[in-house]
């Protein structure tokens, strides 16, 4: 289980790769820059689907995002049907699968975006993505050493704080969705909503934090998700102020995309440490047969 522990941990990183080079695809609008799908410009060579494709910045990033997810996509089969034969917890062989149906769902959603040319697939695109992200960040826990030895449950009885801090989390992340993919600048009422609901997301995320806090188990975890809480609202003013500053600009800076690119790493980040957490608390509450 230790091996499958790691290896959930690799797809972890190519996942956080994957996230970031989609983002970048958004960031520079680059979405269409392949215009077919499953082709390439009518080539199935992945590798090499047009003449020197990776100088050309904009299909770099498509082209490039479709081989990440391919990646990723790949190191799930192999974690799902690991799972499948390791694993004997029923449960989890099946959770294995769904990581593996999603995936393969994600990757249709990238793809008919592309043939609709929807800008709403392309929002929920960016959403199950951070769903998938917390999934495999639930199956690391599972597979590690404080699924088995969850400790003492927190002496601060909220157990339900970590899954309305996910909840409002994920909320924040669909209008932060909403915000970016139409690609037309800073719209007043959804660039209002995401603001506001930021603080409805805060505090959630505190509550939650007060109970990981009240655990010994569970304090790193309850620091790890303050830190990040503080570094995303941060990088939120940051992007906020820079897209104000390059308002009527038709390229965007070096610095809006990296800057747009770490705030949606960190959401994700945030989101799934939330859910990992909610998981971790019920499991402390509720200790179940070591097999289990």
């Amino acid at each position: 289980m230790r091996a499958r522990f790691r290896f959930t941990l690799v797809t972890i990183a190519a996942a956080v790769g994957l996230l970031a080079w989609g983002a970048f695809v958004t960031s520079i609008d680059a979405g269409l820059a392949v215009p077919d799908w499953p082709s390439s410009f009518d080539s199935y060579d992945p590798f090499n689907p047009w003449p020197n494709w990776w100088e050309v910045t904009p299909i770099l990033a498509e082209h490039g995002h479709r081989l990440a997810g391919a990646l990723v996509g790949f190191l799930t089969l192999i974690l799902a049907f690991w799972t499948w034969k390791a694993d004997d917890r029923v449960w989890m062989r099946r959770l294995g699968f769904g990581a593996l149906a999603l995936v393969i769902f994600q990757g249709l959603l990238g793809g008919l975006r592309v043939v609709w040319v929807s800008l709403d697939l392309a929002v929920v695109h960016a959403c199950v993505a951070q769903l998938f992200f917390a999934l495999l960040a639930s199956m690391a826990l599972f597979t590690s050493g404080k699924w088995k030895d969850p400790g003492a449950p927190p002496e601060l009885a909220m157990k339900q704080a970590g899954w309305l801090a996910a909840g409002a989390v994920f909320v924040q992340i669909i209008l932060g969705a909403l915000l970016r993919h139409p690609g037309t600048g800073i719209d007043p009422l959804l660039a209002g909503l995401h603001i506001g609901w930021a603080f409805v997301a805060l505090l959630m995320v505190y509550l939650h934090v007060r109970v990981l806090a009240s655990a010994p188990a569970l304090r790193n975890l309850g620091r790890a998700i303050m830190g990040i809480v503080t570094l995303q609202i941060t990088l939120g003013f940051v992007a906020y102020f820079v897209l104000l500053d390059e308002a009527g600009v038709l390229q965007p800076s070096n610095l809006q995309v990296v800057i747009n690119s770490l705030h949606l790493i960190v959401g994700a980040a945030l989101f799934a440490t939330n859910v990992v957490g909610a998981l971790a608390t019920r499991r402390a509450y509720s200790p179940i047969a070591s097999g289990a």
